[in-house]
Parts: C-alpha cells; structure tokens; sequence
C-alpha cells in the first residue's frame, strides 16, 4: 500500500457482510464492495469465512495455496503474498483468501484455538490493506463469531422477502448473544417475488445485477451509472465511510442522499 496515498486510506479498515440466510448475496456483495473501494485507487482484502460453501473461490482465478482455513489451522502460516488477486479494472487492487478445503481441514479450522486466530489474521492484512472485508455465513460456527466479534462494523444482508425478513430478526439475536451487532442492513432484491416485503429500516436495497454470472462479476469496477453499482457504492459509503465516487443524481448526490436520510 503506498504511504502517499492518503486520499484512499479514510475509511473504515474492517467489516464483515453477514448473511441472513444462506444464499442473501454476501460473496458477490463482498466481491463488488471490493471493485468499488478499488475503483477509487484503494487495496483491499476479502475473507471468506463461509467455510462450507467456498462460494469465494469461485471468483478468483489461479491455484489456492494457503486458503484461509490453512492460515488458521497452522498458527505460523503467513497471510501476506499468498492473495490470489481478483481481477478488475479498477486502479486499485483487491486479494482474495478463499477458503478451499476438504471437509478435515475444514473441521479442523473450526475448532476453537483455530478460530480465536482469526483476529491476528484480520489485524495482519489490516496492516496490509486500505480495507479488508468478511464474508460471513449466518453465524452458527466459531469461525463466524470469530468475525462479526473482530471487525469494526457488521453488515447485515438479508432477501428482501418475508423470509428474509424472519431471519434477519433471528440473526440479530444471534450477534447480540456473541457480543455483536448490526451497524448497517441491506435488502437484496435479487430475484424476489413480486411484492415481497423487508426490513422497514433496512438501509438500502440492492437491485438485481444485469451481471447475474460469476465469471461478469464483479461489474462496479466501471458502473456507468447503473442502479446495482449505485447501490452498492451506498453500502461502502455508509458502511465504511469511504465516500467512492460515483457520479451524483438529480436529487442532490448519491452519498449526501443516503446520509441525509432522503
């Protein structure tokens, strides 16, 4: 990270997306959050603590050779070089620590001495990184108290569906129960029915991508004014404070209009 940047060091350096359910939308969330920070020149480092579903592998390209349950199964293994770089467009840079393991290494990195590793690993790349962002399935693992209890903010994904609904109060009860809370909520429309309902506070709703595939993902790196990647620069903005630059609609600007509660 070059020390002159200091345009693109604001912000919040640590947060975790935590899934209401399995199948909100935290992995490509987390991906595009990325591709927006590294629109405006910043590194950043994505997590995957959603051990079973290894949906973060899925965007990166080239060999795993120190995923991350490895990096918490052996206390001297060492996070720095091993990213594998998710490719953009963007100035800045964005690395990537999937997990991507056999169900033994898996087993084992949720043990609980492996899971406490979790803060020293989030605190290394934070050294590393402008930003680093977990990927967290609805916490019911160590490794997923791990996170939500040693990042600095919490975001809550959820579908914008009555389900969603339900198991985003659940979810919050959870986090209360480890010590944790929700800073920051997100409605994914996705593919929801027509008339489906949310969280009446839920801070923003993310639209349907027109890049529903892995492999155009991510597409906020250049946004062109599109409603997904607006969006998506609303979560870094509120999230992380880190005010990325988008270009302002009629109505005053995309970040003064979510801060100011319009």
């Amino acid at each position: 990270m070059d020390d002159d940047a200091d345009d693109t060091s604001e912000g919040v350096p640590t947060a975790a997306l935590v899934g209401a359910t399995g199948g909100a939308g935290t992995t490509r969330l987390c991906v595009e959050l990325a591709a927006t920070l590294a629109r405006d020149g910043r590194a950043v480092a994505v997590l995957d603590a959603a051990f079973a579903t290894q949906g973060l592998e899925q965007y990166v390209e080239g060999h795993v050779e120190r995923d991350v349950t490895r990096l918490l199964r052996d206390p001297g293994a060492d996070p720095r070089g091993h990213g594998l770089e998710l490719a953009t467009d963007a100035p800045g840079t964005v690395a990537a620590w999937p997990a991507y393991a056999a169900f033994e290494g898996i087993a084992r990195a949720e043990a609980p001495a492996a899971a406490e590793r979790f803060p020293d690993l989030l605190a290394t790349l934070a050294d590393e990184f402008d930003h680093v962002l977990v990927d967290v399935p609805p916490v019911a693992s160590n490794a997923a108290v791990a996170a939500v209890t040693a990042v600095d903010r919490v975001g809550l994904v959820a579908p914008a569906t009555d389900r969603g609904l339900d198991a985003s109060q659940r979810l919050r009860g959870r986090l209360s129960d480890v010590g944790s809370a929700v800073d920051y909520t997100v409605a994914n429309e996705g593919p929801a029915p027509a008339g489906a309902t949310v969280e009446d506070d839920a801070d923003v709703r993310l639209p349907t991508s027109d890049a529903g595939s892995v492999t155009a993902a991510p597409v906020c790196d250049d946004p062109d004014g599109e409603a997904f990647p607006r969006a998506v620069a609303e979560v870094a903005a509120a999230l992380l404070d880190a005010s990325p630059s988008l270009s302002s609609d009629e109505d005053g600007g995309l970040i003064g209009g979510l801060l100011g509660g319009e």
